[in-house]
């Protein structure tokens, strides 16, 4: 996993409550046993139409809009257990979803995979798709150290919670081998004793 500090980058907007995990990567997808790939099928059926081509209008679609940051509605990553939503969010390119509630399993599978899920206040949110309407160059500001994630156009900052042990893993660029790797000799120590 790459490593992650701190992220500066314009905002992918998506106001929509309760997407679940079929949405974000629709289950006929799911056969791919490697995780690479799952980014072009990311909220497939919302941006494409059946033969393939793109629906304009969808936000994915808008080559004007890029960046590293997804800001979702409410209750992001409902539904099923499948982790190769995390997969699609990443290989897509997003290093980070916000919004106002996250499904807890949608959580833990963004971290175990190098996404930073950022859970803000309803009213922070808002504030962020507010923005977008104004002015889509606008940059926020994650940063993991300190737990704080900065609207820049306007310098509204909330802070944020995460797993002391996984806010380890993600600013190393460890997934849990990798720890477990990089503390071997403690475990060779701990055995011996």
């Amino acid at each position: 996993m790459k490593k992650f500090n701190k992220i500066d980058s314009t905002i992918v907007p998506l106001p929509v409550e309760n997407v679940d995990t079929d949405q974000i990567i629709p289950a006929r997808f799911l056969k791919a046993t490697t995780r690479e790939g799952f980014g072009e099928n990311l909220f497939r059926d919302w941006r494409y139409l059946p033969d393939g081509s793109p629906k304009t209008g969808f936000i994915l679609n808008d080559p004007s809009v890029k960046g590293e940051i997804l800001v979702a509605g409410k209750n992001f990553g409902c539904g099923s257990s499948r982790e190769h939503a995390a997969w699609s969010i990443e290989d897509y390119g997003f290093r980070v979803v916000v919004s106002s509630f996250f499904a807890d399993i949608f959580k833990n599978n963004a971290l175990n995979n190098g996404v930073l899920p950022v859970q803000v206040s309803q009213v922070f949110l808002n504030g962020l798709f507010q923005i977008f309407e104004t002015n889509q160059t606008a940059k926020i500001s994650v940063d993991l150290e300190k737990q704080i994630i900065t609207n820049n156009d306007t310098g509204d900052s909330e802070h944020f919670e995460i797993n002391e042990y996984k806010k380890y893993c993600l600013t190393n660029g460890y997934d849990d081998i990798d720890y477990l790797l990089s503390i071997k000799e403690e475990i060779a120590t701990f055995e011996k004793n």
